[in-house]
């Protein structure tokens, strides 16, 4: 097996046992980087130090992402106007805060036959919430519901 050193230099193509003894005398660990190559291919290193930084570079990595929340709202084509205002006040709570909103309009029964209803409660929707969101998906047919995505702008 080739082995390589902690600063990266090689030391040659050596049997198990002696690359074993190389890094004991060093009291570092012997870690098979790449076992199909062709000899595989042994590094000398600290291995418990080597997982350390590992997972900090994972938690560092995790840190930094950014998750997006999407928040759900169902509404019916027939809803009161009071309760429209308030799902809007809601949506707008949900924008502010940095979320996603999926609003979705569910058809019951017969109701499905008038889509356009439910088409002109989203559009009037997103008109009156673009100062503050954009839409980033248009209205469109999920199965018996139509569905809009609005995004923080």
């Amino acid at each position: 097996m080739l082995v390589i050193d902690e600063e990266g230099n090689k030391l040659g193509v050596m049997s198990p046992t002696q690359a074993i003894t190389h890094a004991e005398e060093q009291q570092l660990d012997l870690v098979e980087v790449s076992p199909k190559a062709n000899p595989p291919v042994c590094k000398i290193m600290d291995y418990g130090k080597y997982r350390y930084e590992q997972s900090k570079r994972a938690k560092n990595a995790k840190k930094r992402q950014k998750s997006v929340k999407v928040k759900e709202i169902r509404i019916r084509p027939k809803i009161a106007e009071h309760d429209y205002q308030f799902t809007k006040r809601h949506i707008e709570k949900f924008i502010e805060n940095g979320a996603k909103a999926k609003v979705a309009v569910n058809f019951w029964g017969r109701e499905i036959t008038h889509t356009d209803i439910g088409r002109e409660k989203l559009q009037r929707l997103a008109s009156e919430l673009n100062e503050i969101a954009e839409v980033e998906q248009a209205p469109k047919m999920e199965g018996r519901s139509m569905v809009m995505i609005l995004s923080p702008k």
